[in-house]
């Protein structure tokens, strides 16, 4: 089964159906994968994740319906969680951040991409431009 590595900025499409016509096509198109694919992420994709399903919670832009609605479609989701994130992270992943100017989160997605060979699901421009320059595929049908 193939793999590909899921940054938030695809998932948080799924929650908020916010952005442009692109973007959220896009993240169908990642969604519509599902059957078929492994998603791998960073150990700290939960927490992210968590982290701006709480913010949006708080200022009230996601009903407690939508919040849920989410919160289900992510325990379907079939996420490999890669345990190395934090033994590369004082090394590869920073080094990743610091050459193509990206947070050390984001180089994180990187990392995982680049050690596992596999495309990156990704709606980050940064990111995007930092994939192309390591020569990572960018996930696209």
């Amino acid at each position: 089964m193939p793999s590909l590595v899921l940054d938030n900025s695809v998932a948080m499409r799924w929650c908020f159906k916010d952005g442009s016509d692109s973007d959220l096509s896009y993240a169908d198109k990642v969604l519509d994968r599902l059957a078929d694919t492994i998603f791998l992420v960073p150990n700290l994709w939960h927490l992210e994740a968590a982290n701006v399903i709480a913010r949006a919670q708080k200022r009230q832009w996601l009903t407690t319906e939508q919040m849920q609605q989410f919160l289900d479609l992510v325990l379907q989701l079939p996420l490999k969680v890669d345990l190395e994130t934090a033994k590369k992270a004082m090394a590869e992943t920073f080094n990743l951040a610091s050459v193509h100017n990206l947070s050390v989160y984001d180089a994180a997605y990187l990392e995982l991409a680049l050690r596992h060979h596999v495309p990156l699901a990704t709606l980050d421009l940064d990111l995007r431009k930092a994939a192309s320059n390591v020569n990572v595929t960018i996930f696209n049908l």
